[in-house]
């Protein structure tokens, strides 16, 4: 099922805003980078890596503080914000190592039936393009993005070719591009997004970017003039390389100027659109598929990638699913404004259907964000938020208002416990209270069991 354009509902999304605005559709390029914390960019708090562009980013448009990833780990997440699903029902629910008839390995394939942004904004009348990281289905299957909405791919089709920054391949759609394995991708990414940035100017169609590089994940690898304006800022341990990825021998510097140089191109591609005339019309978000890794010889505590939550990638405390969240969408988005509502990746697909006017599939679990960002009409609130990871005994986690329950150890019942918190009081979810509101434990734990569905092949 593909959603439908409906007259009524566009009416609706134009009075909802400027204008301005009403004119013509806005392009929207998604900026979705790779296991970048919360805590590890300067607009949420981080003190020793230079991020100044999107600062500047912050300061034109709004910035999120209680926005969360799909998941916790990359494949379902980002499944998550192309589905409108939590993981509760989403079908890509973990990195499934999957091996394809090219004799790669990629990842379990959405399910053609699946309707996605790509879809979505296709239907509505827009050129769409996923540069960078896919991670929903390899070359040729039902999941590839040729056949998931999107005109044009450039990049990784699958997240364990991703963990190389000098890749001996990527593709274009669904075309091997063999390379020398010395290349550094981003370089390749960042020339391809300007290039289709630039030929949409031409055409004058709106356009939807999804631009996903595959910074600052693990290897841990940035050319040596960009790590250089670290040296020497740090007390570096090497790492050799035996717990998994390459050796580098100074993981600090260069996490620092990956981080640096993701905040570099988010400079250039911002202007790039400046210069084809097309800023003015474009809504840009820029956001991470979960929270800082702890891979490869990073160490997120020096940096203090998860800002004032606990936990890591793979972890459902608010260090593994907050992300940062920034929008900017000039005469729109008010500027160097910021939002406490709470929202998650899945609500990206119903804003994006309700600004094209189109009909929202069932099934999704979003709320449009319309209203926070153009500041018209009236927020709905989502009555919980549900997660779900299927690695490390299984983990559930629902968060409804101020309360968050982690469910832990599910694979295990002997051994299945919960923990409560307050994330008002207690956003560093220091203090577990299950024990002392055992009816609040009751009463979310019937959430968690009303959220997830069993998995269907």
């Amino acid at each position: 099922m593909k959603p439908s354009s409906k007259l009524p509902l566009f009416l609706s999304a134009l009075a909802s805003v400027p204008a301005l605005w009403a004119q013509e559709k806005p392009n929207i390029v998604f900026f979705l980078v790779d296991d970048m914390g919360i805590g590890d960019i300067s607009v949420y708090g981080q003190r020793y890596i230079r991020t100044p562009n999107l600062e500047e980013l912050a300061k034109e448009g709004m910035t999120f503080t209680q926005a969360y990833a799909g998941c916790t780990v990359s494949a379902p997440s980002r499944g998550s914000l192309l589905t409108g699903k939590h993981t509760g029902h989403s079908y890509i629910r973990g990195n499934k190592d999957t091996p394809n008839p090219d004799g790669h390995v990629y990842d379990r394939a959405l399910k053609s039936g699946e309707v996605t942004l790509g879809e979505l904004m296709k239907e509505a009348g827009y050129a769409t393009a996923c540069i960078g990281k896919w991670g929903l289905g390899g070359p040729n299957t039902e999941g590839a993005p040729n056949v998931q909405g999107f005109d044009y791919f450039y990049g990784y089709l699958g997240q364990l070719n991703a963990h190389d920054h000098r890749p001996p391949f990527l593709h274009e759609n669904n075309t091997e591009i063999k390379l020398d394995g010395k290349v550094f991708a981003q370089d390749l990414f960042v020339e391809k997004a300007l290039k289709y940035l630039d030929e949409r100017s031409e055409d004058k169609k709106p356009f939807f970017l999804y631009f996903t590089p595959a910074l600052p994940h693990a290897d841990l690898d940035i050319d040596e003039d960009e790590r250089k304006a670290y040296d020497g800022k740090f007390l570096e341990k090497p790492y050799d390389g035996r717990s998994g990825y390459k050796p580098v021998e100074k993981p600090l510097s260069t996490y620092a100027a990956m981080v640096t140089r993701i905040d570099k191109d988010v400079r250039r591609v911002i202007d790039e659109l400046k210069k084809n005339g097309q800023f003015e019309n474009t809504i840009f978000i820029f956001s991470s598929d979960n929270g800082t890794h702890i891979e490869g010889g990073h160490d997120p505590y020096f940096f203090d990638g998860n800002g004032p939550y606990r936990g890591t990638k793979r972890d459902l405390y608010e260090g593994g699913i907050r992300t940062p969240f920034i929008v900017s969408w000039p005469g729109v988005v008010k500027p160097g404004s910021v939002s406490y509502h709470i929202a998650a990746f899945w609500d990206i697909f119903p804003t994006l259907a309700e600004l094209t006017g189109q009909n929202v599939p069932s099934g999704i679990d979003g709320i449009s964000i319309l209203p926070t960002l153009t500041g018209k009409g009236e927020q709905k609130q989502h009555e919980y938020l549900y997660w779900e990871f299927e690695e490390e005994g299984g983990k559930q986690a629902v968060r409804v208002g101020d309360w968050k329950l982690i469910k832990l150890n599910i694979n295990n019942p002997e051994k299945t416990r919960y923990e409560l918190y307050n994330i008002a009081a207690d956003p560093g979810e220091l203090s577990d209270v299950a024990d002392q509101y055992p009816g609040l434990v009751d009463r979310y734990a019937r959430y968690i069991d009303s959220a997830h569905t069993p998995w269907v092949e």
